[in-house]
């Protein structure tokens, strides 16, 4: 136990392999970007290890970075679910409700929405959980998943949120020259978002076969994190696939800008579920975000 790193270190190191850089990182901690990167550097110290390749922009994540970051998140999961369980066991009335969902929903739909749920419940804690897995699932301590498919899950209860639809963005600059160059999806850049734990999304090869596109295999920089792979579409790298849950914001605002004629509906969906005996508070919540829900453009 003595050759364990200080917890700080551990959860600030958690945090930029959830958000995927220093950045909003920080801004979700509540500190300064130095501080994160400070942090960082003191963990990499401790271990022996390059943990972050600092060298590619933005910085990722090294192959021992990404085995430690697994180890570090189930490890907070897991202290996380037991210290819920003790609470629950000692009978103490919880006013808060953990939500499960992926860090593309957490960051681009559901943290941006929260401060109205606030407004109308302000004794209410929200705690939001981005797993590993690109399919948040109910375990102890989670009390919502919110996770997207075709909704054939068995355990709990589960509303669907809205339905889904998936088209290419990019940067309104290189959409614009792609189109004047005549250059189409069979040759466009592309960026991609793979990881061993992202297999329930559609990629670029489902997309071009489902549009009719033949293209050889297609290329380009590849992340296992959406927030990452995000970035680099703004910055003009090339098209990756947007859900219109997730990308819409960016688009209303210009930042991103989707491909013309290219939204498909792939029969997928968002869906909210909820296990066991739901409390007031987690009854509250998923009151709350089926009426947001209906009510998003």
């Amino acid at each position: 136990m003595d050759r364990l790193p200080p917890l700080r270190l551990l959860t600030t190191f958690e945090a930029f392999s959830r958000y995927g850089s220093m950045r909003m990182a920080a801004t979700r901690m509540n500190v300064t970007q130095p501080a994160i990167s400070q942090s960082l550097k003191a963990l990499e110290a401790h271990v022996g290890v390059t943990l972050i390749d600092r060298s590619r922009k933005p910085a990722q994540l090294t192959e021992a970075g990404q085995i430690l970051a697994r180890a570090v998140r189930d490890g907070l999961g897991q202290i996380s679910s037991a210290l819920e369980d003790v609470r629950i066991l000692s009978g103490q009335d919880s006013s808060q409700v953990t939500v499960s969902c992926t860090v593309g929903m957490a960051t681009y739909w559901l943290m941006p929405r929260l401060p109205d749920f606030y407004g109308q419940h302000p004794d209410i804690t929200v705690n939001v959980q981005a797993p590993s897995s690109d399919l948040p699932n109910l375990s102890p301590g989670i009390d919502v998943a919110v996770r997207y498919g075709i909704g054939d899950w068995h355990e709990g209860v589960t509303h669907k949120l809205f339905d889904e639809r998936v088209c290419p963005v990019g940067a309104p600059d290189l959409i614009a020259r792609l189109q004047d160059q005549g250059v189409g999806l069979d040759s466009a850049p592309l960026i991609h978002v793979r990881s061993p734990h992202n297999q329930h999304w559609a990629g670029w090869e489902d997309y071009l076969r489902e549009k009719g596109i033949k293209r050889a295999r297609p290329s380009g920089p590849t992340f296992n994190n959406y927030v990452q792979a995000a970035q680099a579409v703004l910055d003009g790298r090339g098209l990756m696939l947007g859900w219109h849950s997730i990308s819409r914001r960016a688009v209303r605002d210009g930042a991103l800008q989707e491909w013309p004629d290219g939204s498909i509906d792939l029969g997928t969906a968002y869906y909210v579920t909820t296990g066991g005996q739901p409390s007031a508070p987690t009854n509250n919540f998923v009151a709350w975000i089926l009426k947001t829900a209906s009510a998003a453009d």
